[in-house]
């Protein structure tokens, strides 16, 4: 059968192009008066440099006339996609291999064709077992394939015994994702991230990369000293295993000293009492989106996969003025590599001590459902189980009303909004207040009139119930919270 990506159709929408007019503006679709891009989702800069091309004259070596040059695309890898379905039903194999699809053209492939073969179990030598193996070989010789991609972590004897069948380039499902990781990421501690989950991955590896990996690497001719340094000496397999240990520790201590200095900055926003809020969810669901209409932070948006990774903090405030903080994260997937999840530790904890989950799930997804059991699965690898939650369905717009209640009725918090149109965001932000830590101390303070901080500590951090001004000072009486209280005892009247 073939699975090509086509789930995602409709739900574009949001993020194309033919939302904004040729001077970049919005198109309301119930006629409203026309909104500057940059009042929907902020200056898409980082967009802009991904699709730009820009043709330079003058530098052709052969032509005069720089017109006579025949433009052409770069060519696409061609892939046909292989899934082996084994538990759940026939609906869950064919999302998940159009899910690899949409992962295979985000990493910059072209998909062909999409095989699912049901077994009990993948077969331990080639995955598909002997004879179907065969039969992705004439699919590929047919379609003019140049890899394939398995939709499953595949053991290094399955990878190397299915390449020698297909006589094309063999990947599974945790390669492609890091390869994706590896082009996205842009912050130091993201790249850091990603490099030290390949080298992981690639470690137990080695030895199916070739026959190369086991020669000798003694001897002048093997690059070694020549003459009193020849024998058996090292293989090459030894030599490179020890020098991904060595990068991989000392990645580690880089990412274990870019973590202090996180834990540094969420430790000074826990000192000043500013509550926080984490977006997560699933990959493509609109965290960047939604996030951009509740801050206009400007965040990449794009219909893609993993369009963003590295995690964005932006400062906001309820409606009664209580000032907290949204931080997004990491989009997750199904099968999430463990090396990604172990790698991007630090940058998950966000979501473990902050006070406050909006879970984005995608309503117009076929399986809505399973994304959540997804997203929940890696916070609980990363502790973060008991964070006060709310399901945030998003693309009501373009959503099943049926599938919305569903989600609706099953979730205790739950709130159905639009990023696109808006629709749901009020409802969103007063069910983020009404859930924020609150202060709950009444206290009755007379202040000085040289304690003017401590006035502006109880408008930022408290709640004002009455304020007067008398002869000896500000008369106060306001609702804080326990530290703001601790320091304003000595100043009760």
């Amino acid at each position: 059968m073939t699975a090509r990506h086509d789930y995602l159709s409709g739900q574009a929408e949001a993020l194309s192009d033919d939302a904004f007019d040729d001077d970049g503006f919005l198109t309301e679709a119930d006629g409203d008066e026309a909104k500057p891009s940059a009042l929907y989702d902020g200056d898409q800069l980082e967009r802009e440099e991904r699709a730009a091309l820009r043709r330079v004259a003058g530098l052709s070596t052969e032509l005069e006339d720089v017109t006579e040059v025949e433009y052409r695309q770069l060519r696409l890898e061609r892939v046909v996609l292989a899934s082996v379905w084994s538990e759940g039903t026939l609906v869950d194999a064919e999302n998940s291999l159009r899910e690899l699809a949409a992962l295979a053209e985000t990493a910059g492939a072209e998909v062909l064709e999409g095989l699912i073969q049901r077994r009990q179990k993948p077969d331990t030598a080639t995955y598909l077992g002997k004879g179907k193996a065969q039969e992705l070989r004439d699919i590929v010789v047919s379609e003019g394939a140049d890899t394939v991609i398995c939709d499953t972590e595949l053991a290094p004897s399955q990878r190397r015994a299915l390449e020698d069948v297909v006589k094309v380039k063999v990947i599974d499902r945790t390669a492609l994702i890091l390869d994706i990781f590896a082009q996205h990421a842009k912050s130091r501690e993201g790249k850091a991230q990603v490099e030290l989950a390949q080298l992981q991955y690639l470690l137990p590896r080695l030895r199916g990369w070739g026959e190369s990996m086991s020669r000798q690497a003694g001897g002048q001719a093997a690059g070694g000293q020549g003459m009193g340094s020849r024998g058996p000496g090292e293989t090459k397999i030894e030599l490179d295993r020890r020098r991904i240990n060595t990068r991989v520790a000392k990645l580690k201590r880089d990412i274990a000293g870019m973590k202090t200095h996180r834990d540094t900055k969420r430790g000074s926003r826990r000192a000043n009492g500013i509550p926080s809020v984490a977006i997560a969810g699933y990959t493509n669901a609109g965290k960047s989106s939604i996030l951009n209409r509740l801050t206009g932070a400007g965040v990449l948006v794009q219909n893609q996969l993993f369009a963003t990774l590295d995690p964005t903090v932006r400062r906001s405030e309820t409606p009664d003025g209580r000032e907290f903080t949204f931080a997004d994260t990491v989009g997750f997937v199904r099968q999430l590599p463990h090396q990604l999840v172990e790698a991007f530790r630090s940058t998950l904890e966000e979501v473990a001590d902050s006070d406050l989950l909006l879970h984005v799930v995608d309503g117009a997804h076929p399986d809505p459902e399973g994304q959540i059991s997804a997203v929940r699965s890696v916070l609980a690898d990363v502790d973060a189980t008991d964070v006060k939650e709310i399901i945030v369905v998003n693309k009501a717009d373009i959503a099943d009303p049926e599938v919305v209640d569903r989600l609706l009725r099953h979730e205790k918090h739950a709130v159905a909004v639009s990023a696109r149109t808006g629709a749901g965001l009020d409802e969103l932000r007063a069910l983020i207040a009404d859930e924020l830590p609150s202060p709950d101390i009444d206290i009755e303070v007379l202040l000085p009139y040289g304690r003017g901080d401590l006035v502006s500590r109880i408008h930022d951090e408290g709640e004002i119930l009455a304020s007067e001004h008398v002869g000896e000072g500000t008369r106060v009486t306001a609702r804080v919270n326990a530290d703001l209280a601790a320091e304003l005892t000595a100043y009760r009247s």
